[in-house]
């Protein structure tokens, strides 16, 4: 980590930052602060937004679990997020339904087919992998998404989820959070 982790439990809060704080704590419940909180606890106010924001992406959309769970490991696994991709490659192996031959494609950094996905999750793929790398997102693929069979909402809720854990995997690569920028998985060296 570049920076010192405040202290866990942090100590000498305002009023305001303990009610931060505690939210934060709400949303990680039984699991505590993560090394990720307290980075952000640094700055409590942009840690609150960040909590309500990824709280918002993580339980309050409408998405399966094993599409919203593509849309965060692609651009961890992109951007050498390994810190986020350690915490949800497991939620994605546990999804319904979801195998670990899926999981080798989706660990792939430039999958040639989409091998045992399904159409909906190939789809989700390959626009979190445009999105990370290209940022615009041609027609054709976003037709592609849309012929999935996605709702309006649920191609907010992906568009959002991939734009949100491409803030996050960034952030965490760029101060190490968990140190954990040299530690890539034996596969992705």
């Amino acid at each position: 980590m570049r920076l010192n982790y405040v202290p866990n439990p942090p100590t000498n809060l305002a009023a305001e930052d303990q009610e931060v704080l505690e939210r934060v704590k709400a949303r990680r419940g039984a699991m505590g602060l993560i090394p990720l909180d307290l980075t952000l606890l640094h700055a409590p106010k942009v840690a609150d937004g960040w909590n309500a924001l990824l709280g918002a992406i993580r339980t309050k959309n409408s998405l399966p679990d094993d599409i919203r769970e593509i849309a965060i490991c692609r651009p961890a696994l992109i951007n050498r997020a390994w810190f986020e991709w350690k915490a949800h490659a497991p939620i994605l192996l546990k999804s319904p339904g979801f195998t670990e031959e899926k999981l080798e494609v989706v660990k792939q950094l430039h999958p040639a087919s989409q091998g045992p996905l399904d159409d909906r999750q190939w789809a989700v793929l390959r626009y979190a992998d445009t999105m990370t790398r290209d940022v615009s997102v041609p027609q054709s693929l976003f037709d592609e998404v849309k012929g999935a069979g996605f709702s309006e909402q649920e191609i907010v809720e992906i568009t959002a989820t991939v734009a949100s854990y491409n803030m996050v995997s960034r952030f965490l690569v760029a101060l190490d959070v968990g140190e954990a920028n040299d530690k890539a998985p034996e596969w992705a060296r």
